[in-house]
């Protein structure tokens, strides 16, 4: 009388087990976070910390710099606090890296004669496990992407807040830092516009803004994910 439901227990079984697994690994994930640390005197921001969950939130907090000598004198975003919202793809991308590099509880700096580029600490937290790496250059190819990657949000999130001082006291200036971050979003030095997604639709909309730049910041959160 049993042979009947023999295939139907058979499935449900394999879909318990699945819904089980993808439960532990949602437990597992809980509490974790990745950090990314970026120290340079000669840049503005001079220091920036980014903290991301799992689920993509997170926070950014960066401290101004100086202005350099001779530069141009313009207005600068000066400290940023706020919080952030990241794409799925590029968290998951975070988080896979960091389990593939045992949490960074490993020396990553390389130890090569470059040329220094900041001082770069990766950490992460979580119930699977801890670490943390400190390095200006690493030979390992998933530590530069992962790397290049976060500077290229953190490119996205002063862009950002630049944009909302010259909303304020220059719309005039809005369209050259539009056409900078249209610029360093072709070729990768800017993502994750979803993360200023707010401030571009604030210039979209705003009538008092130059034509050309409300399209430039149309034609960007096209790219927010």
């Amino acid at each position: 009388m049993m042979q009947p439901f023999a295939g139907p227990l058979k499935i449900w079984h394999w879909f318990a087990c699945a819904a089980f697994a993808s439960s532990l690994a949602v437990q597992a994930q809980q509490g974790a976070e990745f950090q990314m640390e970026f120290t340079d005197a000669r840049e503005n921001p001079a220091h920036w910390l980014l903290k991301l969950a799992p689920d993509g939130s997170g926070t950014f907090d960066a401290e101004s710099g100086s202005q350099v000598d001779g530069q141009e004198k313009k207005i600068e975003a000066g400290d940023v606090h706020r919080q952030i919202q990241l794409s799925a793809p590029l968290t998951e991308r975070v988080f896979a890296t960091a389990r593939a590099k045992k949490f960074f509880a490993f020396p990553c700096e390389s130890h090569l004669k470059v040329a220094f580029q900041g001082t770069k600490r990766f950490a992460y937290s979580g119930p699977e496990g801890s670490g943390s790496c400190e390095f200006n250059y690493s030979k390992d190819k998933e530590i530069e992407e992962l790397q290049n990657t976060m500077l290229a949000v953190e490119t996205t999130i002063m862009s950002g807040a630049r944009m909302e001082k010259l909303l304020q006291h220059d719309r005039l200036g809005l369209d050259e830092e539009l056409e900078s971050l249209t610029a360093w979003a072709h070729d990768g030095t800017a993502q994750e516009m979803g993360a200023i997604r707010e401030t571009l639709t604030r210039i979209a909309t705003d009538e008092e803004v130059m034509d050309r730049a409300r399209k430039k910041a149309r034609l960007l959160l096209t790219q927010a994910r």
